[in-house]
């Protein structure tokens, strides 16, 4: 197990760096344009174009993989990526900073599979789900720290400046690896109609929790800044979230695998939307609003892991890691819808409608679940996949989650 960790610090360390610049770059942009008085529906549409990026991206960069190479394609993402980050302190204009991220979705989605695809290669059987834990901690962890870059004074380019460096400086550990690149996977397609007659709960949770995460990450800094929040506590805010999302994920796996995983499901849904509820009704910053943050990151990141792993309960071994490219491509799907839905509750119910939104559509997932336990009996506690924390980028990270293949 060691052995796997040494022979993939590299990549812990670049997608650690990568996320800890990349990261803070949808909270700033949503930050400066609501600071500068963008309408929430224009904000949304500019999240939404990120998510749009990072779904074609995930889709096409495959080919130009093969074509010249992983590290190329690597290096290249993430110098075009460095480059948008600083393009955003040379203007701001919505429909140029929707551009940049577009841009910057399908870099991502670049960036992402490669690093996924070398850490399958590097990973050892008995080891991957120890890697695939290490790889979402320094994802996370990244994400969470980089919020922090928020609040640097100085020029207001201060910020886009350090995120840009962060992110040039994820190329080093992986343009020197000695590492063989590995093969590019290709996976035989899994229709959404094939996945959602194997799993119907599985593939609706998927997309709502694409319009629910989607809309956070894209207006979590508006709804913030609307209750009145400074930079410090926006930061504060949305880093809290992002580390409750790691840490109420073992438990809330734990009980998944010794229970009904649906009836998991059905709870963890339940809280979500009693949080949304607190959440849309706090007037300004103190510990509830970080409880509630902490709370709604637990069990909202909590979903996805467990909506693939009930999907899981109902393939074949086979079928695992193909079905996986549906489940991301619905949760995508649903993200790129998410900013833009939860704007436009926003623009009628105030700053609160974007947990309405949200709650709203963790309650129609609730009701939707309800109906599949009666519609359809539970796998056998004794039956289930184990529960493992999977991150929402590409389908290539969903081949970490293999078992030996004696324990399929």
């Amino acid at each position: 197990m060691l052995s796997s960790f040494i022979a993939t610090r590299s990549m812990l360390l670049a997608i650690f760096m990568l996320m800890a610049g990349n990261g803070v770059i949808s909270t700033l942009v949503s930050f400066r344009l609501e600071s500068a008085g963008t309408r929430a529906g224009l904000i949304g549409l500019v999240a939404t174009s990120y998510f749009i990026g990072l779904t074609l991206g995930a889709l096409r960069v495959s080919p130009i993989i093969r074509r010249v190479g992983h590290i190329r394609t690597f290096a290249a993402a993430v110098s075009l990526l460095s480059a948008t980050t600083l393009a955003y302190s040379v203007y701001q204009g919505t429909a140029f900073w929707a551009l940049l991220r577009f841009i910057d979705g399908l870099s991502v989605a670049a960036v992402f599979i490669c690093l996924e695809s070398w850490l399958n290669e590097q990973a050892e059987s008995g080891s991957r789900g120890s890697v695939l834990a290490a790889y979402m901690i320094c994802l996370y962890a990244g994400q969470a720290l980089g919020q922090f870059l928020l609040n640097l004074g100085g020029p207001a380019a201060a910020p886009f400046i350090a995120a840009s460096l962060l992110i040039s400086l994820s190329v080093l550990p992986i343009a020197l690896t000695r590492m063989k690149e590995p093969a590019v996977s290709q996976q035989a397609p899994f229709s959404i109609r094939r996945l959602y007659a194997a799993s119907p709960l599985g593939v609706v949770g998927c997309g709502m929790i694409g319009l629910m995460l989607g809309a956070f990450y894209g207006m979590g800094a508006v709804y913030t800044r609307r209750l009145g929040l400074e930079k410090p506590d926006i930061a504060l805010f949305m880093s809290v979230v992002i580390a409750g999302g790691v840490a109420l994920q073992w438990p809330v796996g734990w009980l998944s695998d010794r229970f009904d995983r649906r009836a998991v499901i059905v709870a963890v849904l339940l809280g979500t939307t009693a949080v949304c509820g607190g959440l849309a009704w706090v007037t300004g910053s103190g510990p509830v609003l970080l409880i509630l943050g902490l709370l709604f990151g637990g069990l909202s990141f909590a979903l996805y892991p467990l909506c693939v792993a009930h999907t899981n309960d109902h393939l074949s071994a086979k079928q695992r890691v193909s079905a996986s490219g549906g489940l991301v491509l619905t949760y995508s799907v649903g993200a790129a819808a998410g900013p833009t839905a939860g704007a436009g509750v926003m623009m009628a119910a105030g700053s609160g409608g974007l947990f309405l939104f949200i709650g709203a559509c963790a309650l129609l997932t609730l009701i939707f679940a309800l109906w599949r336990q009666i519609r359809r009996e539970p796998v056998p506690t004794e039956l289930q996949r184990p529960y493992q924390i999977l991150p929402r980028t590409t389908p290539v990270a969903s081949e970490l989650d293999r078992l030996p293949r004696s324990q399929d």
